[in-house]
């Protein structure tokens, strides 16, 4: 994906760099930067952004068009996430070089590993960035709905700590460790808690053999929350009953919480806002406003002090073997990224 996406710029005679990250990530490849040199006087320059990663497929991507629709003929994902924003955004980018049509300077970032925790924009030297506004098409809803809002979030890994014991001559002398997990689990407030704040406990593994008290087991969690207070509440109170369930059991703990990305939240009269909003009703479109509960790259450039909003594109069914985007979506978001440059073009910096 990053060769092929580099000879497209290339071949519009653009420059394009690839740093870094890739090794720092644990990717093939690092994060693609390009720069189109601004072609007005004024206006407030644009970066867009999308990720060349997708979710492992389970076969081989076929793609076909069924009925003006994009679909995977191999029964696997398309990977519209991210790949329908990056065809978008090349395209725009042909046309306005081709058609030498004016704008205030855009910039285009393409991110490894975004999939996997937005590893490839964190790794991104934010600092070559001449723009401080930015998009990313990366929320599957129809066209018009704009996010002005995603969830922080924290990872948890927990380790616990039993003794190992032959399960059916002396029980009584281990201590399980999966028990203890399973107890505190069992403890946790998963799912939906409120609103704005979520939990969950992804995967778990334990023991050695099925007659042995299982010595070990861990677990890896979550939590994500609109709202920073109450998303450290809850995570307080998941290590409460870790710590717990481990005295109950007879175990030692040990649990890493690590904060996986900021949230943030835009304002209807922000100028990235703003330039969308008109950006979409030029288009045919009517912006609609909400919250993600998801994360995107729009969250590692805002923590950084860019403003960087996320658009939907008209993707569907994400992550699954019925992922599929319209054709005419793809053309419409075109048309939405031409209007974008002509707005901000016309606003003030």
């Amino acid at each position: 994906m990053a060769d092929a996406v580099e000879r497209y710029l290339r071949d519009l005679g653009l420059d394009v760099d690839e740093d870094d990250a890739g090794a720092k990530v644990g990717s093939t490849m690092g994060n693609l930067y390009c720069r189109v040199e601004p072609h007005a006087n004024g206006g407030t320059p644009l970066f867009l952004c999308a990720h060349l990663d997708t979710v492992p497929p389970t076969g081989p991507i076929e793609p076909v068009v069924e009925d003006g629709v994009v679909r995977n003929a191999a029964g696997t994902i398309l990977g519209a996430d991210n790949k329908s924003a990056v065809a978008v955004m090349l395209e725009a980018t042909r046309r306005i070089v081709a058609e030498n049509r004016p704008h205030a300077g855009i910039e285009l970032v393409f991110t490894p590993k975004e999939e996997v925790g937005l590893l490839g924009a964190a790794a991104f030297d934010h600092a070559r960035l001449h723009a401080r506004v930015g998009y990313v098409y990366d929320q599957a809803a129809p066209i018009g709905d704009v996010i002005l809002g995603a969830p922080y979030s924290h990872s948890m890994e927990v380790r616990f700590h039993g003794r190992a014991a032959h399960s059916g001559m002396y029980p009584e002398d281990g201590r399980s460790a999966i028990a203890a997990a399973a107890r505190a689990i069992a403890d946790l407030r998963l799912g939906r808690i409120d609103e704005e704040t979520t939990a969950n406990v992804g995967t778990i593994h334990g023991g050695t053999a099925g007659n042995i008290v299982p010595e070990w087991c861990t677990f890896l969690a979550e939590a994500r929350s609109h709202d920073e207070r109450k998303l450290a509440d809850v995570v307080q109170e998941m290590l409460d009953a870790i710590s717990f369930a481990a005295g109950l059991e007879d175990c030692e703990v040990e649990t890493e919480v690590h904060k996986s990305y900021r949230g943030y939240r835009f304002k209807r009269d922000d100028d990235v806002v703003r330039i969308a909003h008109a950006a979409l009703e030029r288009s045919g479109f009517t912006p609609s406003y909400g919250l993600s509960g998801g994360a995107a790259d729009a969250n590692v450039f805002n923590e950084h002090g860019l403003r960087c909003l996320n658009l939907a594109n008209g993707m569907q069914d994400i992550h699954t073997p019925d992922e599929r985007i319209a054709v005419d979506d793809l053309e419409h978001m075109v048309g939405v990224t031409l209007a974008i440059v002509d707005v901000a073009r016309e606003h003030a910096a």
